[in-house]
């Protein structure tokens, strides 16, 4: 209980979760129960956060969305750092979008679309914050965030606030220094086109309708489950390893894309990675390729 009367006099009672359902705040909506749940307002008091559990070498998780992310089915053991509901702040300044870590990718599509700029539209349909998109350059539909990225607002391990630009941020494929540094992000700008509203509307339309007809978006994933193999398509790979449909308990490689894996309703964390296991091991021995899982696991399974 020690821990948590720290937690309330950095954040208050009232932003301190216990024993919290990470079902909850997950899009696979699997996940047995954080410790503790923390939701802090300001960066402030994000970094006097970490600053003390580190001091104390507690385990934290930085959460957004929960969009690219499997807990274990019995929980986390540690603080999960919940950005999405406080620091989610998005402001215009000319060509330029400002987001703070939890503002959904989704929301500053919108922005960029009220204010006639285009650039970012390629970002409107991934279930994402600023904050993980920048972490990992998410990217869809030919576009990602290395294009459009200017600078980060960081916190680093120490509880050194820093500005980096993008050529400092070492963007690839699904990475950056952030992730490799296990940075903070804390807010990020990213820099975009004057366009014509209904031009922007329009392709934005288009990729929703595409997600639409091929993505399983009716049942509850992470997204692509597994990183794109070079000069390959994770989903081609295993629909040719004849996995199409699969299933483990009600975890199942999707009919629809079988680049996905899906929660038919009630899987658990185990089922999940069970089948994720079993698909890496098919389509290795029938193609020689071994895929690697793009979606993030934490806690115990």
């Amino acid at each position: 209980m020690v821990l948590y009367e720290e937690l309330c006099n950095i954040l208050g009672e009232e932003k301190v979760l216990t024993d919290e359902p990470m079902s909850r705040h997950t899009t696979f909506q699997v996940g047995g129960p954080a410790d503790y749940f923390v939701i802090p307002g300001s960066p402030k008091e994000i970094k006097e956060l970490i600053v003390s559990l580190k001091h104390k070498n507690i385990p934290y998780y930085i959460l957004g969305n929960g969009s690219n992310l499997l807990v274990g089915d019995k929980g986390y053991r540690g603080v999960i750092i919940y950005l999405y509901k406080n620091l989610n702040r998005i402001r215009t300044e000319g060509s330029h979008i400002h987001a703070q870590a939890g503002a959904l990718l989704s929301k500053i599509a919108a922005e960029a679309l009220d204010k006639s700029l285009t650039g970012f539209e390629f970002a409107s349909g991934i279930p994402g914050t600023m904050g993980g998109a920048v972490m990992m350059n998410a990217g869809a539909y030919g576009g990602e965030m290395s294009h459009v990225l200017e600078s980060t607002t960081i916190l680093t391990q120490e509880g050194e606030i820093k500005t980096l630009s993008v050529d400092e941020l070492e963007l690839g494929y699904r990475t950056s220094i952030i992730a490799k540094n296990d940075y903070v992000v804390l807010e990020a700008v990213v820099g975009l086109t004057p366009g014509n509203a209904d031009e922007i509307r329009a392709l934005m339309e288009e990729l929703k309708q595409r997600r639409v007809t091929k993505q399983p978006l009716e049942y509850p994933s992470a997204g692509s489950t597994f990183k794109r193999p070079e000069g390959y398509f994770a989903g081609k790979l295993i629909d040719d390893a004849g996995l199409r449909g699969f299933r483990v308990g009600n975890a199942q490689v999707s009919t629809k894309h079988c680049g996905f894996v899906i929660n038919l309703g009630g899987a658990t964390a185990k089922e999940i990675v069970d089948l994720m296991n079993h698909v890496i091991d098919q389509v290795e021995a029938d193609s020689g390729v071994r895929l690697n899982p793009e979606v993030k696991r934490i806690g115990e399974f």
